[in-house]
């Protein structure tokens, strides 16, 4: 199982200035048209083959976003079961209310 994080309690942290590692896997059109400045994008579609990249790429807990919350939440379970500390953010994309950049 995995915590969740609501977008207002994330965009608070991050406003704070906090270090997170926010993963976007939603697919690159999705992300093209809108994300958090700080978050990363791996497509839900490329997270079995690119896993290797999170160990690499920053401190857990891990916290995923999708366009709604279901993606992400697959996201989570799969990465839990490799071990992974991870949080989904609930919502997702659609109930973000911060900054939001485009392009890739």
């Amino acid at each position: 199982m995995y915590d969740e994080i609501s977008t207002d309690e994330l965009r608070e942290r991050l406003e704070q200035g906090e270090k997170l590692y926010l993963i976007d896997v939603r697919e690159p059109d999705e992300w093209e048209d809108g994300h958090v400045a700080e978050a990363i994008s791996i497509p839900l579609s490329q997270l079995q083959a690119r896993v290797g990249e999170l160990a690499a790429g920053g401190e857990e807990p891990f916290i995923l976003m999708c366009r709604s919350g279901n993606r992400s939440s697959r996201a989570c379970d799969y990465l839990t079961a490799l071990g992974y500390e991870v949080v989904n953010v609930a919502g997702g994309m659609l109930n973000w209310n911060g900054k939001v950049v485009t392009g890739a």
